[in-house]
């Protein structure tokens, strides 16, 4: 069975389209469409990579992501920031909070799906 990832992003043709690309990769893909929705998840199945958007429903995603960092159980799940908050304070916060890499939209799929890669073998 490969790797999980959870998508957490509000916006549905980014998360149909990651969807989709995760899935010819061979990763198992769930989505979490607001913050709260993604920790739920996170706490519920454990993925082993996230991606996270910032600007989400309930909960933001540097909120979603001190959580997780914060809990015990998911100290191995990678955060994968991708949003389009891309100025530097931002970006700092972002790798502050715990995130493993920070990805500003539009993104290259090509250099997303390396980074993932990157980020699931070590």
């Amino acid at each position: 069975m490969g790797k999980t990832i959870l998508i957490a992003d509000d916006e549905p043709s980014i998360v149909v389209s990651l969807e989709y690309l995760l899935e010819q990769a061979g990763y198992q893909v769930r989505i979490a469409r607001d913050g709260q929705e993604a920790l739920t998840a996170a706490q519920t199945h454990r993925p082993d990579l996230m991606l996270l958007d910032v600007m989400l429903p309930l909960m933001n995603g540097f909120d979603v992501c001190r959580e997780i960092r914060g809990t015990p159980a998911l100290q191995g799940t990678r955060i994968v920031m991708l949003t389009a908050k891309g100025r530097d304070i931002e970006i700092n916060k972002g790798l502050a909070l715990g995130a493993d890499a920070y990805v500003t939209k539009p993104f290259s799929t090509r250099e997303l799906m390396a980074t993932i890669a990157r980020l699931l073998e070590g």
